[in-house]
This record gives C-alpha cells, sequence and structure tokens, in this order.
C-alpha cells in the first residue's frame, strides 16, 4: 500500500475531519464512537466530558485506536494505536488544547467565525471536561491518491475487462 508522505500526513492531520475512536467496554467488546482529535506536537489531543462512555472507558483502560479517514486535498486514511493519557484539572491546564480544538472545527481557519469560536469554548468551560494526550505506538498512513488496490484485485480486474 502506498504509504502517506509524512508532510502530507501532518497536512492530513490539521484538516477539520473526525475520528472513530475504539475504546474497550469491561468485557473486551470495542466500543466506537466519532469524535473530534488534534494533532499537535506528535500525540493526538482529544477532550470530553467525565460522563461520556469512551472517556470513561479510556480512564479504565487506556488502550486506544483511531481511524482518520478523509476526501480532498489529501484523500487519505490514518490510523492510530496508542495509549491514552489522562490529563485533569487542576494538575494540567486543559483549556488551551481545548480552545484548539474548538478554532479546528468550529472556525475552521476562518476568522469570521470567531464568534461562533467563543461561543462554543465558553459552553466548553461549563462541562466537567477532561483531556486525553494519545502518544501513538503505531501509525498506518495510506495516501488514496495513489493508492491502485491489491495486485490480486487488479489482476482480476484486467482479466474481467479483457474477458
Amino acid at each position: 500500500m502506498p504509504r502517506m508522505k509524512l508532510e502530507d500526513r501532518e497536512e492530513f492531520l490539521r484538516q477539520p475531519l473526525n475520528a472513530v475512536i475504539a475504546t474497550l467496554r469491561r468485557d473486551g467488546m470495542p466500543y466506537t464512537v466519532p469524535i473530534w482529535f488534534l494533532w499537535k506536537d506528535g500525540a493526538l489531543w482529544l477532550t470530553g466530558t467525565y460522563s461520556r462512555v469512551w472517556c470513561k472507558q479510556l480512564q479504565r483502560d487506556p488502550r486506544v485506536s483511531l481511524c482518520i479517514e478523509g476526501g480532498p486535498p489529501i484523500s487519505g486514511h490514518v490510523g492510530v494505536d496508542g495509549m491514552a493519557e489522562v490529563l485533569e484539572l487542576p494538575e494540567f491546564d486543559i483549556w488551551p488544547i481545548s480552545r484548539e480544538l474548538a478554532e479546528k472545527y468550529v472556525g475552521r481557519g476562518d476568522p469570521s467565525n470567531a464568534a461562533a469560536v467563543d461561543v462554543f469554548f465558553a459552553n466548553m468551560r461549563t462541562e466537567p471536561r477532561l483531556l486525553f494526550r494519545v502518544e501513538p505506538k503505531v501509525i498506518r498512513a495510506i495516501d488514496m491518491r495513489v493508492y491502485r488496490g491489491k495486485r490480486a484485485d487488479r489482476e482480476f480486474q484486467e482479466k474481467k475487462q479483457v474477458g
């Protein structure tokens, strides 16, 4: 599979794409849900509230996987496996990173969205929040702009076109 170049992966992870997080239930079954993420300083940063299922699960068992898929300008897939570090007030100031998440997804790089970011962030600050830092142990990054499929799939398609 064509691996995504590092500079393309960095740009891909800056996009306001949803990630699907997989955490583990008590019985070991996976639990998945879409979330927002921030890629910063070689780690994924996630914020949630204490009442969210995935947050409770990460506090109990820090093993986590995330799947991020997106289209143009960089069509691809990034998968991350790692361990989530729980960061909480007052030991860690969760608000600067939380603000960056709001800017990424609500602001979307458009200064005209600044008021909407302020309102969203003000609401975030009223919630019982915590932050997770996921340092990737494994990163799988596939550049779909150059992916042509497995050789067996290409061969099958070629035979189908000829026959």
